[in-house]
Order: structure tokens, then C-alpha cells, then sequence
């Protein structure tokens, strides 16, 4: 059985252990447990990646422009100009006219989940908080991709999959196999390739021990912007990988710092 508001109390106690908790039951073996867990998860892991400056809706928004800078040009907005214009007898500047554009979104983020080693309760709900901590804060914009020897899209940029959806394929992912990381991070810039965004992010969740026989760092230097979430009991790896890249690391102690650990490093 699983109760709810127990749950909700134990969330609030012991949030980190909580939350590996529910990650553990999502995978139970006994199906109806395992189906209420992954219902629950979907909302918790998107009720706690809400943390930090609200998101931007959508993937761009229209703005006013001058007619000059490209668009659709805004009649009504246009109107009085033309008016004023034609009294004087010229013909109005493009410059004086109104448009509506869209504006590219601002930020566009692809999330690499180190799916090499075990999967554990607290890895994977850190996992799953990560993956809903970047639908809140990119929703028009953002990718989910798994990775050990081979890298495994679970949401690609342009998707339409609901973020809940995302969570529970983080949920089930199993751990296995060589850590490939100089093939994830270039399959996280190929996603980023495609955006319209002003800024660009990769957040890579691992250790970043790379196993396989590639070297990370040229693939990492080439991305526009690389952020890390180490496990606080194994960084050193991760901080290597950030300083010969020029990107950024933060460690998470557990499962609930993930969200808030990515909140810093994108304020930086």
C-alpha cells in the first residue's frame, strides 16, 4: 500500500531519503505498488524541481519591433503613423512603422543522465528531480538523453512529451555498461545544434569518470555552456572535467539538492 499524506509528511522530514524511497517503489515488483509510486512520482518530482525564478512559457513570445527589423507588420499599432504621413505628403519610414515578431526563447537546455553505473534509489530520483527541474526552467526547449556505452534519447529537443512522461522513463532506466561520456556530450551539442535560444545549456548528472577509451574534453570545450551535478562524495573527476572545458560543477549531497544545485549553477 502506499499513503499518500505519509508520504507527504515523510517528504517534508527527510526529503533525500523520501525521495530515493519512491524512486525504489517505482520499480517494485508487485504492479499496482509500482504503478501508484510512478503516479506519485511524476507530481512530486515536478512539485520540487519549482524552485528558483519562474520559467519562460512557451518556446518564444511575440514582441513589437520597428517594421525595419523584419516581421509582420502590426496594422492597427501602424495605422497612426501612416495617417501623420500621408497629411505630410511623404510616405511613411519602415523604421516608423510597427511589426510583430517572435522572440527566440532564452534558454534551451539538454540533460545527460550517466546511466553506467548502478541505479539506486537516491541516483535515480536525482535523476528524475533533474530532468523535471529542467522542463520547468526550458519547457519550450529542453532534452532528456541517457547515457553508458550508447546515449539513449528519452526526450529530444523538439518533443512534445509531457515532462511527467520524462520522469517515469528516468524512473526505469537500468544501470549497465562502459561509460561513454566524450559520445554523450556530443550527442547533447547535435540536440542543442537545433535550438533558437540565446543561451545554450548541457547539464551532465555523473561522476564523469569516462571508461570507454575517448577523451571528453574536446567534446566538452565545444559546447556552448556545460554544467555538472557530481555526487558529493566524488567530484574529482567532475571539477577536472569543468575546469579543462570551461564549464561549471556543483556537487548534490542527495536526491533533493539536484534542483536547487542547478538553480546555482544557472545563476552563475
Amino acid at each position: 500500500m502506499l499513503d499518500t499524506e505519509a508520504f507527504d509528511a515523510a517528504l517534508q522530514e527527510s526529503p533525500d531519503s523520501t525521495l530515493a524511497l519512491l524512486a525504489d517503489m517505482a520499480r517494485a515488483t508487485d504492479e499496482k505498488l509500482r504503478a501508484a509510486a510512478r503516479r506519485l512520482a511524476g507530481r512530486i518530482m515536478l512539485d520540487a524541481a519549482r524552485s528558483g525564478p519562474p520559467r519562460e512559457r512557451g518556446i518564444g513570445r511575440l514582441r513589437t519591433v520597428p517594421a525595419d527589423r523584419g516581421g509582420d507588420l502590426d496594422l492597427d499599432a501602424s495605422l497612426p503613423v501612416v495617417a501623420e504621413a500621408r497629411a505630410a505628403g511623404r510616405a511613411p519610414a519602415m523604421d516608423e512603422l510597427t511589426s510583430r515578431a517572435w522572440a527566440r526563447p532564452g534558454l534551451a537546455v539538454c540533460l545527460l543522465v550517466d546511466a553506467s553505473g548502478s541505479m539506486g534509489g537516491t541516483r535515480l530520483a536525482a535523476a528524475a528531480l533533474a530532468a523535471a527541474a529542467c522542463a520547468w526552467r526550458a519547457p519550450g526547449e529542453h532534452a532528456v538523453l541517457s547515457f553508458a556505452k550508447e546515449v539513449t534519447v528519452l526526450r529530444g529537443l523538439d518533443s512534445t512529451r509531457a515532462p511527467a512522461a520524462v520522469v517515469d522513463d528516468v524512473l526505469g532506466l537500468r544501470g549497465h555498461g562502459v561509460t561513454g561520456l566524450a559520445g554523450a556530450l556530443r550527442a547533447a551539442g547535435e540536440q542543442l545544434a537545433r535550438s533558437r535560444a540565446g543561451r545554450r545549456v548541457v547539464v551532465l548528472l555523473s561522476d564523469c569518470r569516462a571508461t570507454d577509451d575517448q577523451d571528453p574534453v574536446p567534446a566538452g570545450a565545444r559546447l556552448p555552456e556545460l554544467l555538472v551535478l557530481a555526487p558529493a562524495e566524488d567530484t574529482e573527476q567532475a571539477a577536472d572535467l569543468a575546469r579543462r572545458t570551461g564549464g561549471r560543477w556543483a556537487p548534490i549531497s542527495g536526491a533533493a539538492d539536484a534542483a536547487s544545485a542547478l538553480t546555482e549553477l544557472l545563476a552563475r
